[in-house]
């Protein structure tokens, strides 16, 4: 019995082996067969063609990379021209709200150069002056007093170049006239009430009035009103101020 089990296994074994389908060839480089039996393939990973060995043909990656790189710059592209177009539309819409500001703009500024010449021409003949008025209670040395009448001109110069530019203007071309005033208690008990008093009827005419108050570094004390500045402006508005004050 046993025997005949080793005599049949030998003629298994020592039989030919069958012709394989082509089919049969797998990528592994194994052959199966319907009756389940393993049979080393003839054909080496060495002789296999690329596609069969799992490697991509060099044209078709280059074809792929293009593909890929393609798609990549046209996706951006399209990207970077809606932004654009988005940005565009918003420029101009700001460019036309922009522009019609400034045709505003010009509007206004034309009309305030018509007032402006109006009271160029209407001030031209007019005799224009700055006036400082001095305390001179508080003693102070020539220095000190130059000191505050340049405080005074600068002040008074910088409220009618917004005030009133048109007299400004008048006042530099005809020589830039500036007084100073001696302080006088006429209506008051102090100087300093009597420079207050002065102020507001200089203001009443309309004029620029500016008093000084001093730092308090040297000489007298911190906030003390030193000079009033009125003008520049028409003398004969000035002089209904200040025609009783004598010279420094």
């Amino acid at each position: 019995m046993a025997s005949a089990r080793q005599r049949a296994a030998v003629h298994a074994h020592s039989r030919p082996p069958s012709k394989i389908p082509a089919q049969a060839v797998q990528r592994s480089g194994i052959l199966i067969i319907n009756l389940g039996e393993r049979i080393e393939s003839p054909i080496s990973a060495a002789t296999m063609p690329p596609s069969a060995s799992g490697v991509i043909p060099e044209p078709w990656f280059t074809y792929l990379a293009l593909i890929v790189s393609s798609l990549t710059i046209g996706y951006w592209v399209g990207v970077g021209n809606s932004l654009g177009y988005t940005r565009g539309g918003s420029r101009s819409k700001n460019d036309s709200s922009a522009s019609e500001e400034e045709v505003d703009d010009w509007k206004d500024q034309s009309d305030s150069e018509l007032e402006y010449s109006g009271k160029l021409a209407s001030l031209a003949t007019e005799d224009t002056k700055l006036v400082l008025v001095v305390r001179t209670d508080l003693e102070m040395t020539k220095g000190k007093i130059a000191a505050q009448c340049c405080h005074a001109t600068l002040a008074c110069y910088k409220d009618l170049k917004h005030s009133n530019p048109a007299m400004l203007r008048v006042w530099e071309r005809g020589g830039q006239a500036k007084i100073a005033l001696k302080l006088q208690k006429n209506e008051c008990d102090s100087e300093e009430d009597e420079m207050l008093l002065l102020k507001a009827q200089a203001r009443s005419l309309g004029l620029c009035a500016q008093d000084i108050r001093d730092a308090g570094r040297t000489q007298i004390a911190a906030g003390s009103r030193t000079v009033l500045g009125i003008g520049p402006g028409p003398v004969r508005l000035i002089d209904q101020v200040t025609r009783h004050l004598k010279l420094l």
